[in-house]
């Protein structure tokens, strides 16, 4: 299994960092002559570099739906500004569904921060929310916290001595940790890490008292018995750690976040029977058990929350990471 994923995510260019030739990956199967192919190319723009979770489901779903409706296919990283550069390139295209973003967490943050050329909201038309990935408190297997109580207590005892690490600053990680912080009542200092690897070496390596990554991220380390997993964000367990409590059940509801998700959207007034179409075919595409198998290895659940529900909770957890951007007075990086 450990050799399969390995396959898989080198396939996907999954280092942090690999540059790919124009930046962009072609799906092709359309037999259609090339100025047909033209008219039908879908180019979904990645706000990130080549590797991790929105990378790698970007890149599934565009096979899937490239091989499933003939449809050509280009993916696109565009990383820069916390997202944003993709976001206005995308929001500025023409709304025909030709152009679509990746969206997740972290783009809800920078509105916040600092003033931007376009609402991040009311610029597009969300498609659909595409895939999940459970949120884990993580120490090193040789740590002697083992329970989040255990570490919550320690934190108390000696206040501002813990170190909590995450992917940031200015992430929904770092939301994440404030919420706890304050769930809690503790002084825990958080090191922002410049991603999801960095936050594991630190944990392997015993640099950092605990970490705050994905279960796709830690999964590996985790069934190495490397990394132990102290409790989930998530409102309940999660089936990959049936005995990790929800952190709910170790007494800090008020820490409970949704799953960090990848979904996808369009330019604003992209025609609403185009848009029908696009969730039809991301819909159908998430509830392939081929690719509900890929995505599983890398620690993903399909979810295919399409249209006005997904809308909601963009809405939703935009307000909210606002409150705790507020309270905890979160700077942009």
């Amino acid at each position: 299994m450990k050799l399969q994923r390995l396959q898989l995510l080198t396939a996907m260019a999954v280092s942090a960092g690999v540059t790919l030739s124009a930046g962009l990956v072609l799906f092709s199967l359309s037999s259609h002559s090339a100025s047909s192919q033209a008219a039908r190319t879908i180019k979904i723009v990645v706000p990130s570099p080549p590797g991790g979770v929105a990378d790698a489901a970007a890149r599934l779903l565009g096979d899937q739906i490239g091989r499933s409706h003939a449809q050509t296919i280009l993916i696109e990283n565009r990383a820069g500004a916390g997202g944003m550069i993709a976001a206005e390139a995308v929001s500025r295209a023409a709304p025909d569904g030709n152009m679509l973003l990746i969206m997740y967490p972290d783009a809800l943050i920078p509105p916040h921060l600092r003033k931007l050329n376009f609402d991040l909201l009311d610029s597009f038309e969300h498609v659909c929310e595409l895939v999940s990935a459970p949120v884990i408190i993580v120490v090193n297997s040789a740590s002697a916290y083992r329970t989040l109580a255990d570490l919550i207590g320690a934190a108390r005892a000696r206040p501002g001595e813990l170190t909590l690490a995450a992917f940031g600053p200015a992430t929904s990680f770092q939301i994440a940790i404030e919420r706890l912080k304050h769930a809690a009542n503790v002084n825990m200092t958080y090191l922002p890490y410049s991603g999801a690897a960095p936050v594991v070496n630190a944990l392997l390596g015993d640099h950092v008292t605990a970490g705050l990554i994905t279960y796709s991220t830690a999964s590996e380390h985790l069934n190495a018995g490397k990394l132990r997993a102290l409790a989930t964000t998530s409102r309940a367990r999660i089936e990959p750690l049936p005995e990790v409590p929800a952190i709910a059940e170790a007494g800090y509801k008020d820490a409970e976040m949704d799953d960090w998700w990848v979904g996808i959207s369009a330019p604003a007034r992209t025609p609403k029977e185009r848009l029908s179409q696009l969730a039809d075919w991301f819909r159908s595409a998430l509830e392939s058990p081929e690719l509900k198998a890929k995505l599983a290895a890398l620690g993903l659940y399909s979810v295919g929350i399409c249209g006005a529900d997904f809308a909601r909770l963009l809405r939703k957890q935009y307000d909210e990471f606002g409150r705790v951007i507020r309270e905890a007075n979160v700077k942009a990086e």
